[in-house]
């Protein structure tokens, strides 16, 4: 039986073979490269958002091709329907010459789903997401069919192009692990990218992790033990971002409609976890989950009027939160 010790460094060794992999084609953007990392390990989905030609794509495609699990891109636009995305009931003929009605499934159907510009799909598209999402099953064909586990949904959506997208639904949002922004690169890595990209030498990776690693290091990750103040810091960090509540934060009150959902607690402690094991470290603590706050709780948080017209953002009320909750409950006292 592995001790504690040996499956801290079991985690950490594949955490780091896994991101040094994606290191050779996805240059910097290290807080994005983790946080799809964490989200991994945690058995969570996660949304990236940036302009094109940062790389969001390239970072899924990636890591899809360390992975040692069934990988497939959905391609979402206006006129993709749900039965491109589950799949439907073909009439097939059989052998004796019977026809049959017979389920194809989608590209839904694999362990990890590139859902690219996902925004670009209508509601109606965007629905069949959501008991994939949430509870790892679709409803197709009259019957209920299991996805194949692990499984991630990787979505990437342009922020700033909004002719011919579609909002999505706050309850696909809350569904979203981590929401990761993508930003410009360094001059640095700009100039690294340039090397890689327009030079002969093409990098390649190799496969490091398979289904049946990862879902151990995922059960890992549920063992990690949390204190009672750190479980209560993640609740007490959730409650102030409720508008009009004894808990919150004055600055939910003043710019926030909703705050966070009790997956936004779930997020935090899941992820302090991963964080936690990273660190070489078999508990939990203060600085794991205000660490995890921002990428957790950013999509989760709904602006009202005021912080629209103010140009206020999640990012900041999270900042801005993360001031105003004591780290102990006997600061507050005091």
């Amino acid at each position: 039986m592995s001790t504690t010790e040996e499956k801290i460094k079991l985690f950490r060794d594949t955490y780091s073979k896994v991101k040094g992999e994606i290191g050779k084609v996805f240059v910097g953007h290290e807080e994005i490269v983790d946080g799809t990392l964490i989200a991994l390990f945690a058995g969570g989905h996660v949304l990236l958002e940036g302009v094109p030609g940062l790389g969001k794509t390239l970072l899924v495609r990636t890591l899809g091709e360390v992975l040692d699990l069934s990988f497939s891109r959905i391609q979402f636009t206006p006129d993709l329907m749900p039965a491109d995305i589950v799949g439907t009931n073909l009439v097939m003929e059989r052998e004796d010459g019977r026809r049959e009605f017979q389920f194809q499934k989608g590209p839904i159907f694999a362990h990890l789903v590139l859902a690219d510009e996902v925004n670009r799909a209508t509601p109606k598209t965007q629905s069949a997401m959501l008991e994939a999402m949430q509870e790892k099953q679709v409803t197709a064909g009259g019957e209920v069919r299991r996805l194949p586990p692990p499984y991630f949904v990787f979505a990437t959506q342009n922020p700033i192009d909004q002719e011919g997208t579609y909002p999505l639904p706050e309850a696909q949002l809350d569904r979203f692990f981590f929401k990761l922004v993508v930003g410009y690169p360094s001059r640095e890595e700009m100039t690294e990218v340039l090397n890689r990209t327009t030079e002969s030498n093409q990098p390649t990776v190799e496969k490091v992790l398979d289904r049946e690693t990862i879902m151990d290091l995922q059960k890992l990750v549920r063992e990690v033990p949390v204190a009672s103040h750190v479980k209560d810091y993640a609740v007490r960090l959730v409650l102030a971002s409720h508008p009009k509540t004894e808990t919150a934060a004055p600055i939910a009150n003043q710019y926030l409609r909703f705050g966070g959902s009790p997956r936004a607690a779930q997020t935090l402690m899941l992820a302090g976890k991963v964080r936690a094991l990273t660190h070489g470290r078999f508990n939990v603590a203060l600085d794991d989950i205000a660490a995890v706050a921002t990428a957790a709780l950013r999509h989760r948080l709904i602006l009202n009027f005021e912080a629209e017209a103010e140009g206020i953002t999640t990012d900041h009320i999270i900042t801005e939160i993360l001031k105003e909750v004591p780290r102990q409950i006997e600061m507050a006292e005091a």
